[in-house]
């Protein structure tokens, strides 16, 4: 029965723990591990820089002042000028929506245009929309024709659920749509902490997939528009590149690998000023040196776009991630195709593998705990926790992230449960101790060792105490007639009757002698009226013994007696014996005394005697005869005791 209440306990225990680590799981993995996954990144993922291969050139503040935003499309032309007629860039990225004419400056829109479209190896952005409102026939139209153009070879192989998110895009005006030849997406994805750690690799319009602006790039680069999709990863037909995915509803996205920061910039490419560029290519026309070689841009992969803080409202394009709280878009992009080209991605375990990780580390822990001493269990668990957390590091810093913080918090409700389960076992059983050892010796006793439990020691105190003998009368001869299951029932049943009445009037069981009980008044527990309350106890102990003799002796047990002695007087009341085994008990010439005068019940054919110096403290309760003048054995010198004929 007691093993099926610990089972009991344990399993409301385990499910309590799985209930609130379920709780701590889901907490955690909503708001605790983005937050750490970003320092993660911040401290152990971004510590090269971005490639030398990939370039930044950015309209930024110095450009915004010496050409006031908005910005005629002529500059931009001049931009794309300088890379497609003086530099031999491999690829070039435009980050920028283009959606409306410049009705006020045609001519600059034309000079764009035809720049654009001489330009072979240009993959510009476009954003797809949710739309509230009802697509009508002309959106529908544009739609179709976008696919029809920009669509690549996707096989898709997908198990799963198939999200289709957007269903309208954001259109080019004609002229620009007939000029561009690649286009992908731009539209980034922040995670609920508001930080962008996902690259939204394939996007779906319309159930038709589109891949995002590096995607693209990187296809181009290598000369291919076919990709295959599965549940967990896109592959590049043609390099076999293979990308690491989750289908979420947002888009079909990889964790992106962020890089560190260029020394006093906001970027981690290389960038120059669009400003620098455009005078670049004014400086080369006029004959003169221009500001930024056309070499610098030889063999690289360039991004085009915009980041000023100081202009219009609208230009500053940045968006928080673990590296930077305003990390400029532009840079982003980059920082997508440079993964894909150098095949760097941040790779997230499982959720069986977080799942076993927790399960495992909790059973360890548990064990730790039920098995080791506090203090070492509290090392283990600090090594345990340390190590896991070098463990972390060391997969963030091979582009693995695990769950940093969701272990370490079930490690630590583990370490309460644990702790609070041990200590209420052994709380448990130090109580079943308790018990036990309260049938040995005396619960006040143990009460006082317990409340004395750090100053348990040999030695003890003077004080004056009351001492009570109770003998069954010629015992011996009596358990003789009968067996020894028999004696064993009639002395533990009076035993079990008498201890109550003991305890009642403050006394305590010393010790059981055979048929005799020997009992203290006045220690461990105080008691000022330790002399009246032995006698009280004394005569309520002789009334259930006549019951107790009426019903043996209707059981047809023999008739027994019982004598009792009382003494009063100063004793050594403590601990004796070793430092390995102790007892507590009164020792002294009054405790002799008591014993003697309990055994002149049988000569004087009394019940109830006690000496004159306990009489001196009952003699307003009692009424007694004096038996003058004993003699006791060990004393030079006679001595009056008393019989208790009855109390008052």
């Amino acid at each position: 029965m007691k093993i099926f209440k610990q089972k009991i306990f344990f399993i409301k225990s385990l499910l309590l723990h799985i209930f609130l680590s379920v709780i701590i799981i889901l907490i955690s993995w909503q708001f605790f591990e983005p937050a750490v996954y970003n320092l993660m990144q911040e401290w152990f993922v971004a510590r090269d820089n971005g490639s030398n291969e990939i370039v930044l050139i950015v309209i930024d503040d110095k450009s915004t002042e010496k050409y006031r935003w908005p910005w005629q499309r002529y500059l931009y032309a001049e931009i794309f000028e300088y890379l497609h007629d003086y530099s031999k860039p491999k690829l070039i990225g435009f980050d920028a929506i283009l959606a409306t004419l410049d009705k006020e400056n045609p001519q600059s829109d034309n000079q764009f245009f035809n720049t654009v479209k001489r330009i072979d190896n240009l993959v510009v952005g476009f954003s797809p929309l949710i739309s509230d409102k009802q697509i009508d026939k002309s959106e529908l139209e544009y739609i179709e024709k976008f696919n029809k153009k920009f669509s690549v070879n996707i096989d898709d192989r997908r198990t799963g659920l198939k999200y289709s998110k957007f269903n309208d895009i954001s259109p080019f005006p004609q002229p620009y749509f007939n000029a561009i030849k690649y286009t992908g997406s731009v539209i980034t994805t922040q995670n609920s902490n508001g930080h962008v750690v996902l690259s939204d690799q394939i996007i779906s319009l319309n159930d038709k997939l589109y891949p995002s602006l590096a995607l693209r790039m990187y296809m181009l680069l290598n000369n291919t528009d076919s990709l295959t999709i599965t549940d967990n990863k896109i592959t590049v037909d043609e390099t076999n590149l293979q990308i690491p995915v989750i289908n979420s509803y947002d888009a079909i996205q990889n964790y992106m690998h962020f890089y560190k920061l260029h020394p006093n910039t906001e970027y981690t490419h290389k960038k120059y000023s669009a400003i620098d560029v455009i005078e670049s290519l004014e400086n080369i026309k006029n004959g003169k040196k221009p500001i930024i070689l056309p070499e610098e841009f030889n063999n690289k992969i360039v991004f085009v776009g915009a980041n000023a803080k100081s202009a219009a409202m609208g230009l500053e394009d940045v968006l928080p991630t673990p590296i930077l709280q305003k990390h400029p878009g532009v840079d982003i992009q980059a920082t997508n195709l440079d993964n894909l080209v150098n095949g760097q991605f941040i790779r997230q375990t499982s959720i069986i593998f977080d799942l076993l990780v927790i399960i495992i580390l909790t059973a360890l822990v548990f064990a730790i705990i039920m098995r080791l001493s506090f203090i070492q269990s509290i090392i283990s668990l600090i090594f345990i926790a340390a190590g896991y957390f070098i463990f972390t590091v060391i997969c963030f810093m091979n582009n693995i992230a695990p769950n940093v913080i969701t272990p370490l918090a079930i490690q630590l409700i583990t370490m309460i449960f644990g702790y609070s389960y041990r200590f209420i076992i052994e709380g448990r059983n130090k109580e079943k101790i308790k018990q036990a050892m309260g049938k040995y010796i005396s619960q006040d006793i143990m009460q006082n060792v317990v409340k004395n439990i750090d100053d348990i020691k040999l030695g003890g105190k003077k004080a004056v105490v009351t001492v009570l003998f109770a003998d069954i009368r010629g015992f011996t001869s009596i358990s003789e007639k009968l067996t020894a299951e028999e004696v064993s029932v009639i002395l533990n049943e009076y035993f079990t009757e008498i201890e109550p009445i003991i305890s009642k009037y403050n006394g305590v069981i010393n010790k059981f002698i055979g048929d005799a009980v020997m009992a203290i008044f006045g220690e461990p527990i105080q008691d000022i009226n330790h002399a009246k309350n032995a006698v009280l106890c004394a005569n309520e102990i002789l009334k259930k013994v006549d019951e107790l003799r009426d019903k043996w002796l209707f059981e047809g047990k023999p008739k027994i007696e019982i004598g009792i002695g009382i003494n009063t007087g100063e004793a050594f009341v403590g601990n004796i014996g070793s430092e390995k085994r102790l007892e507590y008990t009164v020792i002294g010439d009054m405790v002799n005394l008591a014993s003697r005068i309990e055994s002149y019940n049988k000569v004087y054919k009394t019940n109830f005697l006690i000496s004159s110096s306990t009489y001196s403290y009952v003699s307003s309760i009692a009424d007694v005869i004096k038996i003058s003048e004993v003699t006791i054995r060990g004393k030079s010198k006679k001595m009056d005791i008393y019989e208790v004929l009855r109390l008052t």
